[in-house]
């Protein structure tokens, strides 16, 4: 029960996106077409996945044993890159579409700050492997979740009447901010 706690509070009541602000830079410019919002939130969610196993036996078989503990942001953004290259030469292999379609934001993945968050939060609450593994695919899940909203919403705004001063990033950064306080609504479910 504590697992699924852990995967439902990442997924929907604590959204890295909509309630940390986190990963902010995909959810904006990746979220224009539904197919590519979905494919990078997939690809996203993996990262995460792996990042949570792999970050936790580095702070806890190494890091944290060895007093070591200090080195802990250096070594998870060495895991995140490393990880990230992985799957971006992964995509490459395998759909050439996806990976013209995702084009630089998949490179940012590196740099997506909700990755990080993922690794430090882990850290910091101390979560066992297995707690790792389902706060990594409830974060994933809810940064999909809030990349196919948001791609959703975007595509039905373009065929709306919008007044001129609102087209573009002012009706998108409104759209961002009614969907925070969507998801506000759930803080305190869990």
């Amino acid at each position: 029960m504590e697992l699924l706690l852990i995967f439902l509070s990442a997924a929907i009541v604590n959204n890295f996106v909509l309630s940390y602000f986190l990963g902010i830079c995909p959810f904006i410019g990746v979220s224009n077409k539904l197919t590519s919002a979905f494919s990078m939130g997939v690809a996203t969610t993996f990262v995460l996945v792996l990042t949570a196993v792999v970050t936790w036996m580095i702070n806890n078989l190494i890091l944290l044993p060895a007093g070591l503990d200090y080195l802990q942001y250096v070594s998870f953004i060495l895991v995140i890159a490393s990880l990230v290259q992985f799957v971006e030469m992964f995509i490459k292999k395998t759909s050439q579409p996806l990976y013209r379609a995702l084009g630089i934001y998949l490179p940012l993945i590196t740099t997506n700050c909700a990755i990080l968050g993922l690794a430090l939060f882990m850290a910091l609450r101390d979560y066992s492997m297995m707690e790792s593994i389902f706060f990594g695919l409830g974060a994933g899940t809810g940064f999909t979740l809030a990349l196919v909203i948001m791609a959703g919403i975007r595509e039905e705004l373009e065929l709306a009447d919008i007044p001129k001063p609102f087209r573009g990033v002012p009706i998108t950064l409104i759209t961002a901010g009614l969907l925070a306080m969507a998801f506000m609504g759930f803080s305190g479910l869990i």
